[in-house]
């Protein structure tokens, strides 16, 4: 569970977002990070016994948590720090490009979610085709009840307005291949993450997007 003081820290970021006001509340943030990381850390500890090919990878909590540094350097925005924490769990690590489960905490914004965010155009490529090949196989893990019980279907969005190259305009996984990511994702509301059991809720997410993330990995090996 995580504790007040991590979201009030989260909310006087998002209000006060510099470096001067992070520097006077260095405390509140470092405890805000550690509360965090012990939900990861717990979150982490969970998967690993429900997913073998994380278990496999022997990740380590600190390196799935994403630093609270903006990249600036070609953004209009140059607010300084993200104003969520989020931890990504993927066997490969951060930088893989390969499916994996997500968590963000932001007050107010809280989500878990999974799949594959905006790959590159060889990999788009690959997975679409794997799509197109297992339609049946990919329709039947979006229906699932486990799955329909998290989950409202794949988030729509980016996606094309036409059918990619390649694709006719009549082809039955047609809403599927114009789509530019794979993923799902379910809001949680911050009293249950501050409640005994967020970890087992996040962990009830991930469980249902598994075979999602499955199907996703195995068209990429």
């Amino acid at each position: 569970m995580l504790h007040a003081a991590t979201f009030a820290f989260l909310a006087g970021l998002r209000a006060n977002n510099n470096k001067a006001w992070l520097d006077a509340n260095r405390a509140a943030y470092e405890a805000a990070k550690a509360d965090f990381l012990v939900l990861v850390t717990d979150v982490l500890t969970q998967l690993e016994a429900a997913d073998p090919a994380i278990a496999d990878s022997q990740l380590q909590p600190k390196k799935c948590v994403f630093r609270l540094n903006r990249d600036i350097r070609f953004s209009t925005d140059k607010t300084p720090y993200k104003t969520n924490f989020g931890a990504w769990f993927n066997a490969g690590g951060k930088g893989a490009p390969s499916a994996g489960y997500y968590l963000n905490l932001e007050p107010g914004g809280s989500f878990v979610a999974g799949g594959l965010y905006m790959p590159d155009a060889k990999v788009l490529a690959t997975l679409r085709q794997e799509i197109d090949y297992n339609l049946p196989a990919f329709d039947a893990l979006l229906t699932a009840p486990e799955f329909q019980r998290h989950f409202a279907g794949l988030s729509p969005e980016p996606s094309l307005k036409r059918p990619p190259k390649g694709y006719a305009a009549d082809n039955p996984a047609l809403a599927y291949l114009k789509l530019k990511s794979f993923t799902a994702s379910r809001p949680l509301p911050d009293a249950a993450l501050q409640q005994p059991a967020a970890s087992q809720q996040v962990v009830a997410g991930f469980k249902a997007l598994q075979p999602l993330v499955y199907f996703l990995n195995q068209a990429l090996d």
